[in-house]
């Protein structure tokens, strides 16, 4: 890419050793993702990024619908008074950082709770596709195509410690998202341009200041919020299955929904491919060729000229002609310029 620096030392080593874990061969390959693998979908673009010189993905998902019964997020009384403990400020329950933790609560079990999200605390996926659902004979087996079950299935017993809340089961899609390590704020820069020309409104980039005297490495995340689609469709009471609460009808509204959304997720994706690997390609005049600056012209002249030297040198031989090069300047068949 035109104008970009040179990838620092630290950033080449970052590279490779992520694409190190990249190798591996998909049988033998995990991540953090619910699929435990990269998505088909954006395998050849995340390939063609790690490609170029100054970027490298450390994360992605091409899109998704999914089903996700979030974790405990209430407070579970003690046995003994049956109180309800605040979330202290780690998000653990039963923790003495709190205001106004009791010294009975020192040396308790602690256990995490979900976030606002509902992600963390013991959350479940039900359900994940990062392809549209097919909605043919929906209306017979869509809830228990996304693992829920009707809503007039028993609830279940209460948690035998007593005061559990009731789980929210999300329906959600998710557009893609890109993360990228950048090798300096020029590359950061380039890259947040294609994916904000695509329609990923919502990119952003973060480690855009040094802090150690290293280089400065910049994160960015392509993604488009606006595309993301999020509805309560479900409870699982303790003890219980995921029973879904809304009319079969607003299921299949949403993953209709959903399925469009898809559809232009990929012409996203599409065009921020088409935008990137453009900008990646050396820039070009006017006249369709390529343009170089003033150290690469410099460079091809070089070559230029001692390939011609030698070119001369050998027809001599082949001619059996005692002119030496010298001769050749005369004749104005070689310039200075191309020793240059």
């Amino acid at each position: 890419m035109k104008g970009l620096p040179q990838p620092p030392p630290q950033f080449v080593q970052k590279k490779a050793r992520i694409l190190e874990q990249l190798g591996v061969p998909g049988a033998e390959y995990t991540d953090a993702s619910p699929k435990g693998s990269l998505d088909a979908g954006i395998r050849d673009l995340i390939d063609e990024i790690n490609g170029l010189d100054g970027f490298v993905t450390t994360s992605s998902c091409a899109g998704r619908i999914s089903i996700f019964v979030e974790g405990r997020k209430a407070s579970i009384a003690t046995a003994d008074d049956g109180d309800a403990r605040n979330d202290d400020d780690n998000g653990a329950e039963g923790g003495t950082g709190g205001a106004g933790a009791s010294e009975r609560d020192v040396g308790l079990p602690t256990e995490k709770l979900a976030g606002v999200g509902g992600k963390g605390g013991g959350g479940t996926w039900l359900f994940v596709s990062h392809d549209p659902v097919v909605l043919e004979n929906a209306d017979a087996g869509l809830e228990s195509l996304l693992g829920l079950s009707n809503g007039h299935e028993a609830t279940g017993q209460e948690d035998s410690r007593g005061g559990a809340a009731p789980r929210l089961v999300h329906f959600k899609f998710e557009p893609m998202i890109l993360h990228v390590l950048t090798a300096s704020l020029e590359h950061a820069q380039q890259l947040l341009r294609c994916g904000l020309q695509a329609g990923f409104r919502e990119s952003g980039a973060i480690n855009l200041v040094g802090t150690t005297g290293e280089s400065v490495t910049p994160m960015v995340a392509i993604r488009s919020i606006g595309l993301a689609l999020e509805s309560l469709v479900g409870v699982q009471h303790a003890g219980g299955a995921p029973k879904c609460t809304v009319p079969c009808e607003y299921l299949h509204t949403l993953v209709q929904v959903s399925n469009e959304r898809f559809e232009e997720n990929k012409k996203r994706i599409a065009r921020f491919r088409a935008g990137f690997l453009q900008a990646a390609q050396p820039p070009k005049k006017r006249d369709g060729s390529v343009w170089e600056d003033a150290q690469a012209r410099r460079e091809r002249k070089k070559v230029e000229g001692l390939r011609r030297k030698a070119e001369l040198q050998t027809r001599q031989q082949q001619m059996g002609n005692n002119k030496n090069v010298e001769d050749f300047f005369a004749l104005g068949l070689l310039s200075n310029t191309d020793l240059a």
